[in-house]
């Protein structure tokens, strides 16, 4: 049972999809023991195995168009976290990304179609796919982050602790961090990645700004 957490959190799946597939074998477990196909000792070492600590808690929380603004404007390219981690913001922001989506983003998924760039075959939930167009200044924060650094494969890698970079993709856990990290530093509170595509969709349907014009200076 812990090599098949071991394995879940290795796909970069959220805590509540670890725990999800997690109760599932519980079950099947507690099943096979009352069944007589599993002896109580096994059931019982499965059912002692604890899910993945969930970081955070469902607030519900989003941004209006102001705020947003001031979260990228937080956002100074100074070092490769900062730019990796601003191109994350822009893709949650800009984009309405699941964290999920965004750790497991190919650099041949960024295409240009039509004069416009967009992110092709982006796999959702169902296993649904759609095409999501990427704004300008989004693009931007991508290429000052890809720039020299990433030429194929997933655009997010991890950066050490030195600051290095790191061919290695980053999981879901880095981008709730980075979320936190600049959220604490314009003075937000209780801001999850969640939120920032619940702040894309809220400002998309009602239009309170334009998108397309946002900027990271």
């Amino acid at each position: 049972m812990l090599w098949y957490r071991s394995f879940l959190e290795g796909l970069s799946l959220s805590a509540a999809t670890i725990n999800l597939h997690l109760s599932a074998i519980r079950r099947l477990a507690d099943e096979a023991a009352e069944s007589g196909w599993l002896s109580p000792e096994l059931a019982i070492g499965v059912r002692r195995v604890k899910g993945v600590k969930r970081l955070g808690r469902r607030i519900g929380n989003w941004l209006t168009g102001d705020q947003a603004q001031e979260l990228l404007s937080a956002i100074h390219q100074s070092t490769l976290r900062d730019r990796r981690d601003g191109a994350v913001l822009g893709l949650l922001i800009g984009c309405g990304l699941r964290r999920s989506e965004a750790v497991n983003l190919r650099v041949d998924q960024l295409q240009s179609r039509e004069n416009h760039w967009v992110i092709v075959d982006m796999v959702g939930k169902g296993g649904r796919l759609r095409t999501v167009p990427v704004p300008v200044w989004c693009k931007a924060l991508i290429d000052a982050w890809l720039w020299g650094l990433v030429a194929g494969g997933k655009v997010f890698r991890r950066i050490s602790k030195s600051g290095a970079w790191q061919d290695v993709g980053v999981t879901t856990d880095a981008v709730w961090c980075a979320v936190k990290r600049y959220a604490t530093r314009i003075g937000f509170e209780h801001l999850a990645p969640h939120d920032l595509r619940r702040t894309c969709a809220r400002l998309a349907i009602q239009r309170e700004v334009n998108l397309s014009r946002f900027n990271f200076a």
